[in-house]
């Protein structure tokens, strides 16, 4: 089976370094515990982490970009595992201290409820205690949809709401965007 991210990640670090808001939650966050990164793509926040302590499970349909993430990793030794796999299909949650989703929904109308399952299964899923980190692009209705299915249970309070902008750029071609993002923080 051939997945999209497959062709694109043969350029490696496609997206470039994670967020800087990112990194500084992570940094000053206390409990270095086990996280997992759904949708990991080549590894980018997932590497990261692992280098600030986390113990870090990755899950993502790319063999490509996992196998990339996974070299980086063991060249590394840094407590990092990449999966190949349906983050769809993926049921152990509860295993988790911390879930970490970046730039992964987009709620388009053909994935809109898939999505939001999605959501909801992982916060109902979620030990007590845990985090669901998610970064997502601040456009159209996307973070009210995002924070309607967070609290569909009222299980979780918010630790983080921060607004902030993305900024591509890809030097072979010289594009530059900029974009409002926000990252939302709640803990159940």
């Amino acid at each position: 089976m051939t997945v999209t991210y497959d062709k694109y990640y043969q350029t490696e670090n496609l997206f470039g370094e994670p967020y800087p808001e990112l990194i500084e939650f992570f940094t000053e966050f206390p409990n270095k515990g086990k996280l997992l990164d759904l949708g990991c793509g080549q590894g980018r926040d997932a590497i990261a982490l692992a280098r600030l302590g986390y113990s870090v499970t990755g899950i993502d349909n790319s063999r490509v970009g996992i196998d990339q993430m996974n070299e980086f990793g063991q060249n590394e030794k840094l407590n990092l595992v990449g999966q190949i796999g349906d983050i769809y299909a993926f049921d152990r949650f509860n295993e988790f201290d911390i879930i970490l989703m970046d730039s992964m929904f987009h709620f388009a109308k053909k994935d809109k409820e898939k999505e939001i399952e999605l959501i909801k299964k992982i916060i109902s899923d979620l030990k007590n205690g845990s985090l669901v980190v998610v970064c997502i692009q601040d456009t159209g209705e996307k973070v009210q949809i995002l924070n309607k299915a967070i609290d569909y249970e009222r299980k979780t309070k918010r630790l983080m709401d921060k607004v902030f902008k993305y900024v591509f750029e890809d030097k072979d071609s010289g594009h530059k965007s900029e974009t409002n993002y926000r990252m939302i923080i709640a803990e159940k």
